[in-house]
């Protein structure tokens, strides 16, 4: 399994348990069981944000198979158009 593939496969498992998750928090929140309800949020949280991860991580590796568009000095950014700053993932 190439690299892309195996981000793509971790970003889908990550969503699969965030969403799971965020349905056990809102049962422990109709429960008004909201220390559990909190837990299992903060929980879907960080699936959701490992997900963020891979979903860019494998984006940016199918973009650089792709005739090097990531080869520009802002990567794919600059060659959708848009400035370096509207392109940026520093908050990855």
């Amino acid at each position: 399994m190439s690299k892309t593939w195996e981000h793509y496969h971790y970003a889908s498992r990550h969503h699969e348990r965030a969403a799971y998750h965020y349905q056990e928090a809102a049962k422990f929140n109709q429960a008004e069981d909201y220390e559990r309800a909190a837990h299992h949020a903060y929980l879907a949280h960080g699936h959701n944000r490992h997900a963020q991860h891979h979903d860019g991580e494998a984006a940016k590796l199918h973009a650089e198979s792709h005739n090097g568009l990531a080869a520009f000095p802002g990567g794919v950014a600059r060659a959708g158009g848009l400035s370096p700053r509207q392109g940026s993932t520093e908050f990855l």
